[in-house]
């Protein structure tokens, strides 16, 4: 893949004009006259730049690593480094197709690629900011920290008045093949994109207070993939003091974000990859030999076949697979990150959760939208809307749509089709669980704006409501559409993220009062145009469309 084009060349010509040299590391200042952005990390001095009043750095290196082997503090450099674009993204393995809606920048693969970005609005004022780490979604697998657009973070810092990070991690078989049955140099090899995570952390800790940031004040937020990684770090010792606030969007399902892969199962994928790769386990040293992606082709391979033979339903769709995800070791992460229990641990720590109406449901018409923007929910007529109701839910079907006549009133009936129950339902466990700690607080919320764009067929999608917490309507149009309702919303939106990061609770002007829920009270933020605050609104729903899931 070719890189992104660089748009800073004028803050290019600035650096050469640098010296500060005798800046010490309780000394870091922004020269705000001249865009001069230089901060003294413990590993060296970067450089960043200043855009419209936010100071950003991008590709900050946080560790180094050889190939399964432990994060590495950086070695210090001399000089000033640049951190004016985007670093390596980590080896990928595609999770599904990229879709319209799925925007992001050019980006280079590579496997030095343990990387960060700060936006903070200062580095000179003296404050100290709340600190909010985004860990990208994409599963175990794929994904990055500049991914989509609508992770750029420069809006969120400038508006929340908060210190935005994001990171990038090691994925799939690159980071996350258990060979700890082959040497115990490689006794955490199952675990290193978490270990990567943890890593991170750690530097946001050593650092970020020279950034504007205040360590003591850290919210981990994520959405899919990134918030099962934050239940996940939720649970691990190792993690513990890094963070104080977690946020998990879409981020929960039965087999992602809230149970890890059993050991056995783990080094049955490692010998599996192994054969097919055709090295005998006293010959490790010869994975070296191998690209990132001639590894992750035996390992996806290997995936599969371990579970057809163990009868592994695949997380989505039919037939047998398995997905990455951490390993449930018994000593770097000791338990499930939400299992039966929410990890006690965690108990401290505020938690806000939720998940989009209509989720992976309305994936497939945006995988077909010229289709589906000839025949869709506005241009069927009610019997053929009947028809497609009971085909989806047979005799169920009158019971399905009374209740959800009775939780969205003032939706479609066609809306039925597409109400996801996949990431709601361990959603509304994990709030229960983590309520039932009655320690600190947990929040929830359900996303329900349908994306006007395309005549509103993809309605509230997977990633939908990324752009509203990071306030980046205008940025994201093309899948928002923009406007002042979207940004109306995203003020909102994103104005709740960042007081929970502030405050550990999410209450913000125009928005209606928001509890901590609790198994009694139910309540969940609807997030919409009109934004409502309901009670326990669609269990009865969610309890037809999931009838075998304990919640």
């Amino acid at each position: 893949m070719k890189p992104t084009k660089s748009k800073l060349f004028p803050l290019l010509l600035l650096s050469a004009s640098i010296s500060m040299a005798t800046m010490s590391y309780a000394e870091t200042q922004v020269q705000a006259g001249n865009n001069i952005a230089v901060v003294q990390t413990q590993a060296g001095k970067v450089q960043g730049y200043v855009q419209n009043g936010v100071v950003t750095y991008k590709g900050i290196p946080y560790a180094t690593a050889e190939r399964f082997m432990p994060p590495q503090k950086v070695a210090n450099w001399q000089g000033e480094k640049l951190a004016l674009t985007y670093g390596n993204v980590c080896p990928q393995v595609p999770m599904f197709a990229h879709t319209y809606f799925f925007s992001g920048p050019e980006m280079i693969e590579g496997e030095s690629c343990q990387n960060l970005n700060v936006w903070t609005p200062s580095i000179s004022d003296g404050k100290k900011r709340a600190v909010m780490v985004w860990i990208h979604g994409g599963g175990f697998q794929s994904g990055a920290s500049n991914d989509l657009d609508s992770y750029d973070g420069a809006n969120l810092a400038r508006s929340g008045d908060v210190v935005v990070v994001s990171v990038n991690h090691r994925l799939n078989a690159m980071g996350f093949l258990d060979l700890s049955a082959y040497g115990e140099q490689y006794k955490g090899s199952a675990n290193l994109g978490m270990q990567d995570l943890v890593a991170s952390l750690e530097w946001v800790k050593e650092n970020i207070a020279q950034f504007g940031g205040d360590p003591n004040n850290v919210t981990i937020f994520g959405e899919s993939g990134g918030g099962a990684k934050v239940l996940t770090l939720m649970a691990m010792p190792s993690a513990k003091g890094l963070f104080h606030k977690g946020i998990v969007q879409s981020g929960a399902t039965g087999t992602l974000g809230t149970s890890l892969t059993e050991p056995n199962i783990g080094r049955k994928v490692s010998a599996q990859t192994l054969q097919n790769l055709g090295v005998k386990p006293t010959a490790l040293s010869e994975l070296s030999n191998f690209t990132p992606k001639q590894i992750n082709d035996a390992a996806s391979k290997a995936l599969k076949q371990v579970a057809e033979e163990l009868k592994i339903p695949a997380m989505l769709g039919r037939g047998y697979n398995l997905s990455w995800r951490p390993t449930l070791d018994g000593d770097y992460i000791p338990q499930h990150p939400v299992g039966e229990k929410y990890p006690e641990i965690a108990k401290d720590i505020p938690l806000l959760i939720g998940s989009n109406l209509t989720e992976w449901q309305s994936f497939p018409l945006q995988l077909d939208l010229q289709n589906s923007q000839k025949s869709n929910r506005f241009t069927w007529t009610e019997s053929e809307t009947m028809a497609r109701l009971k085909a989806k839910y047979g005799d169920k079907t009158d019971e399905i749509v009374a209740a959800f006549r009775e939780a969205y009133p003032n939706r479609m009936i066609a809306d039925a089709l597409y109400v996801d129950s996949f990431l709601r339902t361990p959603a509304l466990k994990t709030a229960r669980l983590k309520a039932d700690q009655k320690s600190a607080p947990v929040y929830q919320y359900l996303f329900t704006w349908d994306t006007p764009v395309f005549n509103s067929v993809p309605m509230s999608y997977h990633t939908a409501e990324i752009a509203f917490v990071f306030n980046n309507i205008e940025r994201m149009a093309q899948a928002t559409g923009g406007g002042k309702d979207a940004q109306a919303l995203a003020d909102k939106m994103s104005r709740a993220w960042t007081n929970f990061a502030k405050t550990g609770n999410p209450n913000a002007e125009g928005l209606p009062q928001w509890d901590a829920y609790t198994r009694e009270n139910g309540k969940v933020m609807i997030f919409n145009n009109e934004s409502e605050v309901k009670a326990n609104h669609d269990e009865k729903l969610q309890r037809l469309l999931a009838p075998n899931y304990n919640f």
